[in-house]
C-alpha cells in the first residue's frame, strides 16, 4: 500500500483518503456521514484504519454548508471586559456543548462600527443563529435580521423596533428590590450611580424601578447619576458634587449609593477611597452584580445577584428553538435578581451616627483642604 506524506503545510483530503483506502471518495462520504448500512464490514473497516493513518479530519464547516447545517452560534457582546459578559457566557457554552453546537464570541467594545463588522465576520461563518447583547445604539443591522427571519435572541437589552425574543434580568423588579432595601434599613438620601441611559433598556428599566420604588417614599430623595467610566475621575466629581448639593440643601439624612453595575461599583469605590469616606460608616452601598471580590471589602458589599448562568443557558435554549423553526410571537424571558446582604448596607438605626449628610460634607472639605495644602 503507498505511503501518504504530509507535511506541516498539507491538509489530506477526502479524495486522498479514498485512493490510499482503496474505495470510492462516495465510500468514504457515506462513512463519515455515518451511512455504515450502506457499506460492508470490511470497507468500514478499510476506511477506519485509513482515516487513523493518515490523521485525516473532515471539514465541520464545509460539511455543514453541504447539508446547510454548521452548528455554530454567534455571541456578540457589547464589552467583554464586563463581568456579566463573561458570566453569561459561561451559562451560554454550557447550553451550546449540552446539544452539539459551537459559540463563537465577538466583542465589540461598545462600538458601532466594531459590531457592524462583527456581524459580518459571523455571517461569514454561516452561523445557525445570533445572541446579542447590543450597545444599543445602531439598531440598522438588527433590524436587517429581523426582516430576513434569521433567528436571534437578545440579551439583556431590549431594541426598540426588533422583534426578537429576549432573555435577562427584570431590572425594574430588581432595582425596586434594592431601592426597598436601602430605604427599609433607614437611608433616605439615595443615588443610582449609572453609565449613561440612552439606547440601552437595561439601565432605563434599573433607573424606572428606582424611582418608583422612591416614589413610594414621598420624605426621601433620590437622584439618578449618570457617569462616564472612560473619563478618568469622573466617579468622583459627579458623587463629591451630588454630597455637596445635599448638603447644600440643608439636608439631615443618610446616606446611600446604588451602584448600576458590577463596573460602576469598582469605580465607585475607588472614588469613596479617594475621599477617604467608608461604607457602611459614612454612607451605605449597593451594588448591581455579585463580584469575586464583594465579600471581601470591608464588612462585605451588598448587592443584587443576576442569575447570568441561567440566562446564557436559557437565552441558547430559547434561539435553538427558533432556529428549529418556531415562528410564534416574540417572548420575553425575565428572571429575579437575588439580594445579598452584607455590612455595606447596615441599618442606620443600630448606629444613629452613621451616613449622615452633613458628616460626608465635612469629610470632603477636610480632604480637599489636606490636598490643597500638600499641593
Amino acid at each position: 500500500m503507498r505511503q501518504s506524506i504530509k507535511t506541516g503545510t498539507d491538509r489530506v483530503t477526502i479524495a486522498q483518503v479514498a485512493r490510499e483506502a482503496g474505495v470510492s471518495k462516495t465510500s468514504v462520504s457515506r462513512y463519515l456521514g455515518g451511512e455504515f448500512d450502506a457499506l460492508s464490514v470490511r470497507l468500514r473497516d478499510q476506511i477506519g484504519k485509513t482515516i487513523a493513518r493518515l490523521g485525516y479530519q473532515p471539514s465541520q464547516m464545509a460539511r455543514g454548508l453541504k447539508g446547510g447545517r454548521t452548528r455554530l452560534i454567534g455571541m456578540l457582546v457589547a464589552d467583554i471586559l464586563n463581568p456579566y459578559s463573561v458570566a453569561v457566557l459561561h451559562g451560554a457554552e454550557a447550553a451550546c456543548q449540552k446539544h452539539g453546537y459551537t459559540l463563537m464570541l465577538c466583542n465589540t467594545g461598545n462600538d458601532e462600527a466594531r459590531e457592524k463588522q462583527s456581524l459580518a465576520a459571523l455571517h461569514s461563518y454561516s452561523v445557525e443563529g445570533l445572541l446579542f447583547n447590543t450597545q444599543g445604539r445602531n439598531v440598522t443591522p438588527l433590524r436587517e435580521l429581523g426582516q430576513a427571519a434569521f433567528p436571534v435572541v437578545l440579551l439583556d437589552r431590549h431594541v426598540e423596533g426588533c422583534d426578537f425574543d429576549l432573555v435577562g434580568l427584570d431590572n425594574v423588579k430588581a432595582a425596586q428590590l434594592g431601592t426597598r432595601h436601602l430605604l427599609a434599613q433607614g437611608y433616605t438620601d439615595i443615588a443610582l450611580v449609572v453609565q449613561p441611559l440612552y439606547g440601552v433598556s437595561s439601565r432605563q428599566g434599573r433607573q424606572a424601578g428606582f424611582l418608583q420604588a422612591m416614589s413610594e417614599r414621598p420624605d426621601c430623595h433620590g437622584e439618578t447619576l449618570e457617569v462616564d467610566l472612560e473619563q478618568p475621575g469622573h466617579v468622583a466629581t459627579v458623587l463629591r458634587e451630588f454630597f455637596l448639593r445635599r448638603a447644600a440643601a440643608g439636608s439631615q439624612g443618610r446616606v446611600a449609593i446604588l451602584a448600576g453595575n458590577g463596573m460602576v461599583s469598582l469605580q465607585i469605590a475607588l472614588a469613596l477611597q479617594s475621599m477617604k469616606l467608608r461604607f457602611p460608616d459614612d454612607l451605605g452601598l449597593l451594588c448591581f452584580d455579585e463580584l469575586a471580590w464583594s465579600p471581601l471589602v470591608g464588612s462585605g458589599i451588598s448587592t443584587i445577584e443576576q442569575p447570568t448562568y441561567e440566562i446564557g443557558f436559557t437565552a441558547i435554549e430559547r434561539l435553538l428553538v427558533r432556529i428549529q423553526g418556531e415562528r410564534s410571537v416574540r417572548m420575553e424571558l425575565l428572571l429575579d435578581g437575588r439580594l445579598i446582604h452584607r455590612g455595606s448596607s447596615a441599618s442606620v438605626a443600630e448606629h444613629p451616627e452613621r451616613a449622615r449628610v452633613a458628616g460626608i460634607s465635612e469629610k470632603i472639605h477636610t480632604t480637599n483642604t489636606l490636598q490643597y495644602a500638600t499641593a
